[in-house]
Formats: C-alpha cells, structure tokens, sequence
C-alpha cells in the first residue's frame, strides 16, 4: 500500500480535460491508495462552500465516494480555494488539514504544507496572503453577493497573472532558509508541498523536499511508501 499526494489541479469549467483526469485518477490509482493528500490548490477559485458551481458536483461526489470506499482523504487550503469550508469537509467526506501540518509517513516525521508560505522573498504576495487570511476579512467576504465575490476573485486572478509576468523567477520560489527553518522547528526529515510548480525531490542537510507537480498538461503526484517516495506522472 501507498500513500498519495497531489496539488494545483487548479480545476475549472474552462479545463474540462483536467477535470476528466482527475475523476478517472479517482476511481482508479487512488482507490488502491491508504490515504490520499491534496495540498491545496484543488479548485482554481472556491469563493464559498455556498456558491458551489454545477460542473464541480461529480468532483464531489468522486471524493466522497473515495473517502466512503476506505481510502483516506485529506484535503489543505491553497491560495486559490482558502475559502473551503466544513460544509464542504462534510460533502466530499473529507478532513481538511492545517497548513502546515506534521505527519509520521511510515516513520518519517513529514511537513505537508501548500508552500506559499516558504516563498518569503515574494513580500508582496505574503502581504496581500496575511490580508486575504484574516478572520474578519473572510468573514465580510463570504457575507457579500455572489456577483460581487467573483468580480473580486476575476479581478484578483488579473492582477497575479500580470504581477506574475514581472516577477523574477527566483523571488516567486522557496527561500531556502525559511525552508530549514521550518523543518527545524517543527522537527522533521521531509517536506512535501505544492503552490511552484516545480516538481523535484531535493536533498539539502538531511532534508528532503518534495514538490509536487501541477495538473496544467498532466497529472502529477507523489507516491511514498515504506521505501521511500517518488515523483510521478498520470
């Protein structure tokens, strides 16, 4: 048996494809899995467990299905659907994980987090994630129409496609020492996160990182187990 994990499907009504690829991947690699981790970055938006659009329904119901045939499902905000909910926990039968969060994957002390917190060098981003976090902004967010939440989430999107454009390759990936800092503080050998889309296996000091890939041309995910883990295509 192995455990699985995954992130940045980035699922959407304009990525049908994808979409396809990730229920077949549901019904069929996954089934065979102990548990499944999807750390954040799931939904290209969520803008509230009340604005469910009807294309995501058969997502739902596929990860609930999962969950209910017995394999673990987990499931960590990204910076894209922070806006999930325990309404949805429940609907898809799923927990939703705490970004970071230590596990023991067969005896490896293991940080799964999003990784948009390692990426310190970006100061603009990390503002603008502290805002969007906030209880209180949350809060008056999720309390305002439907066609105001997606004008924001549009306009939003806008802006980070073209702050994206700008900004050094370098600056919007890991800093190294934030990343020793956090393995240091929360005691563990292995870290596994999304959110760069640079899928790899790094080895630095004792550590190992390993980033998962995005769903953008292919599936991606990793796959560990008592062996070890290692990086795969779907």
């Amino acid at each position: 048996m192995s455990t699985l994990f995954i992130s940045d499907l980035h699922l959407s009504a304009e990525r049908p494809a994808i979409g396809g690829l990730f229920l077949k991947f549901l019904a069929e690699q996954a089934t065979e899995a102990e548990a499944l981790y999807i750390l954040g970055d799931l939904f290209e938006a969520w803008l509230g467990d009340d604005l469910i659009p009807p294309e995501v329904t058969p997502i739902l119901d596929a990860l609930r299905s999962l969950s209910e045939g017995g394999t673990d499902l987990y499931i960590m905000h990204g910076n894209r659907d922070f806006l999930l909910g325990e309404t949805f926990a429940e609907r898809c039968a799923t927990t939703l994980l705490a970004d970071p969060t230590v596990i023991d994957l067969y005896g490896t002390p293991t940080l799964l987090m999003h990784g948009d917190l390692l990426c310190t060098d970006d100061l603009p981003y990390q503002q603008m994630r502290q805002m969007l976090r906030a209880p209180q902004w949350i809060s008056e967010f999720l309390a305002k129409p439907a066609d105001e939440r997606i004008a924001f989430a549009r306009s939003l999107r806008e802006r980070s496609k073209k702050e994206t454009g700008e900004k050094l390759d370098a600056i919007m990936d890991v800093n190294a020492a934030t990343v020793a800092e956090y393995a240091e503080h929360h005691h563990v050998q292995r870290i596994i996160h999304g959110h760069t889309h640079r899928p790899a296996i790094h080895h630095t000091n004792g550590l190992e990182r390993c980033v998962l890939g995005d769903w953008y041309e292919q599936g991606s995910l990793l796959r560990c187990d008592s062996s070890g883990c290692r990086l795969e295509s779907i």
